[in-house]
């Protein structure tokens, strides 16, 4: 049998465009969209100078600002995580009726525009409002209070949680539950021992969108937080502000810090979710 030999045997063409065409077309997409946006966010408050950016973004009303959006979004953040988790496990083990509508409803925060569903937390939970008025003979506000700015970001925050959790709930075997109940654990002991180390990874993931979400979110806050300086005015509006006035290097000062904090935060996240999954052995 005689074999002939090329020397220059070409490579089998793919349909699918090649590594240098989808790397460049990706790199150029990014950079247009991603890289060149935050450059020009980062390069815009240097005009001010090292010693002017400090004093932009420690004047008393911008830590306020601050210490608000990141403080109610890892607070709104942690409660989703909790409750998330719940609403996503009760509908994976269980039925009941309207299960598909429920689920529906979940993802309503996604549809609803930011600021429609600021005008409707700010109905039912104003001092007259279906809720606030139930609230108000116990002395607790939630409209135009730092606690509304939770409410709020804990409504936007919810559907990362629950959609990040139940596909993984969903792949779970229920036979490793059925054996640790065998070997003698209680309901607790399985689920710390053996369900939170499988969906820990994912549930830290949608602990991340949330709070990344909810520290950037203006418009369902707008409306329900009152936006009264130093108590319920969050960072996003103070930008607008900023910029209202024609303060561009000062606006883009506090985005910057927003920017830098959001990146260390999720950076930590990440990390304690790369060491979450060793620990489980995913």
């Amino acid at each position: 049998m005689t074999v002939l030999w090329q020397p220059f045997a070409r490579p089998r063409r793919s349909v699918i465009p090649g590594l240098g065409l989808t790397l460049g077309v990706t790199l150029l997409y990014m950079t247009l969209i991603v890289l060149v946006p935050l450059a020009a966010l980062v390069a815009r408050p240097w005009e001010l100078g090292i010693a002017g950016f400090l004093d932009q973004v420690t004047q008393p009303r911008v830590l306020a600002a601050l210490r608000l959006s990141f403080g109610a979004a890892f607070l709104g953040a942690s409660i989703n995580a909790v409750f998330g988790l719940a609403v996503a496990w009760m509908l994976v083990r269980y039925d009941f009726p309207l299960k598909r509508l429920v689920d529906a409803v979940v993802d309503l925060p996604f549809a609803l525009p930011t600021a429609v569903a600021g005008i409707a937390l700010t109905s039912l939970y104003a001092p007259n409002g279906w809720i606030g008025q139930f609230l108000a003979p116990l002395g607790v506000q939630v409209a135009f209070t730092p606690l509304g700015v939770v409410v709020a970001l804990t409504f936007i925050g919810l559907p990362f949680v629950v959609r990040t959790v139940q596909p993984v709930l969903e792949d779970l075997d229920k036979e490793l539950e059925e054996a640790a109940a065998s070997l003698g654990a209680t309901r607790v002991e399985t689920f710390v021992r053996v369900i939170l180390p499988t969906i820990l990874p994912a549930l830290l993931t949608g602990f991340a969108l949330a709070f990344a979400r909810a520290v950037g979110e203006y418009g369902s806050v707008i409306f329900i937080a009152g936006n009264m300086p130093m108590v319920s005015e969050i960072a996003p509006l103070l930008i607008v502000i900023r910029l209202e006035q024609f303060d561009y290097a000062g606006a883009a000062a506090i985005g910057v810090t927003m920017l830098l904090a959001s990146f260390v935060l999720l950076l930590v996240i990440n990390l304690l979710q790369r060491w979450t999954r060793r620990w489980a052995g995913l």
